[in-house]
């Protein structure tokens, strides 16, 4: 089984929209008992608490289901369990980093890495923007991309 963790600050806003937007793809693909996906923050205010009312807004307007997603804090434990932990933004990559060994962090890389010809590296934050139309757009066409990556990486 391959393990996928996305991760932003709160988990609340990004990571669910992706964890959300990558399983329903997963599922689509008809890859469910091979790709497992998951989401956390690195952050601990929202522990226990739904997606943002934005992000499933904009998840119930595009038929995606995000129902049992709850926020929760990565743990050192993740680094290990995890096949890829694509992280949201630089800042959640240099928390990672300073959370893992070095030998998880080639595990540890941006969404944003998978977009091709994208002119930012960054998914940027809803939570203070409120822009989670255009971050959905951003995750929904990089899952994609991560999807086809981790197909050919892996002999799916």
């Amino acid at each position: 089984m391959v393990k996928v963790l996305f991760v932003c600050l709160g988990n609340i806003c990004r990571s669910p929209m992706a964890e959300a937007v990558f399983r329903h793809k997963v599922k689509e693909a008809g890859l469910e008992d091979k790709i497992s996906v998951d989401s956390a923050g690195t952050g601990h205010w929202h522990i226990g608490e739904p997606p943002h009312e934005g992000t499933r807004r904009i998840l119930s307007k595009n038929g995606i289901n995000y129902s049992g997603i709850k926020a929760r804090q990565i743990s050192a434990d993740d680094l290990e369990a995890f096949d890829y932990i694509v992280a949201m933004d630089e800042e959640n990559v240099r928390h990672l980093k300073q959370l893992a060994l070095k030998e998880h962090h080639p595990k540890i890389v941006r969404l944003l890495e998978f977009l091709p010809d994208s002119d930012t590296l960054n998914v940027p934050d809803p939570y203070f923007t409120g822009n989670f139309e255009y971050v959905y757009q951003l995750i929904n066409e990089s899952c994609d991309h991560l999807l086809r990556y981790i197909r050919q990486r892996e002999q799916l």
